[in-house]
């Protein structure tokens, strides 16, 4: 699917102090994570988080990037939101969060209705739109770039490492198909939230 708007991005939307408590509630469950021995290890550390609040400072941000991109694909809410902690050569390779049906026979969990704050199954859905928060502002730590592949027809710019994410507060909202990756971190420690959204099947 060749697209003319590959990824979008809103600048320090998230306000600093509601970044801090974003972190402070994960880091207290990274804790509990470890605790009760339902951490997810990949390279980082990772919790889950169902929080009202924060579905409701994303997701405006969500529909009016698929709006003003030009997508226009029909979502109905979103997947357990992800909180990611990476630390010194911790990293996320490349790879893509959704992109056929494939996806809904076996995406189970809940998804959260952004209009109705109402849970229901995900079931049958699939991943369509990625988002990614940047929590601490880039100066903080050192390499930890989302970087994306645009593919071979991009030539010289197949590789982009996305810029915008970098100041605190910032949103990426892209296509769950789009290959991307978080490069190691060789300095300093990186907090972000990742959020899928989901609809029906591509038609």
């Amino acid at each position: 699917m060749h697209l003319k708007v590959p990824y979008i991005s809103y600048t320090s939307v998230i306000p600093s102090h509601v970044c801090d408590r974003i972190v402070d509630h994960g880091e207290q469950s990274l804790i509990e994570a470890k605790t009760n021995k339902k951490q997810h290890v990949r390279k980082s550390e990772v919790a889950w988080l169902d929080d009202e609040w924060i579905y409701n400072s994303i997701s405006p941000f969500i529909y009016e990037a698929n709006k003003s991109a030009g997508w226009n694909w029909k979502i109905e809410g979103g997947e357990r939101i992800q909180f990611t902690k990476y630390g010194i050569d911790q990293f996320y390779d490349w790879h893509v969060d959704g992109g056929s049906d494939f996806q809904s026979t076996f995406l189970g969990g809940f998804l959260h209705n952004y209009d109705t704050n109402s849970v229901f199954t995900a079931m049958g859905n699939v991943r369509k739109i990625s988002v990614t928060i940047n929590l601490v502002d880039g100066t903080e730590y050192e390499g930890g770039n989302l970087e994306f592949d645009f593919g071979t027809l991009s030539g010289k710019d197949r590789i982009k490492i996305c810029e915008e994410i970098k100041p605190k507060g910032s949103i990426i909202v892209f296509p769950s198909f789009l290959p991307h990756r978080v490069s190691p971190i060789t300095k300093g420690t990186r907090y972000s939230l990742v959020l899928w959204s989901l609809g029906p099947p591509w038609q």
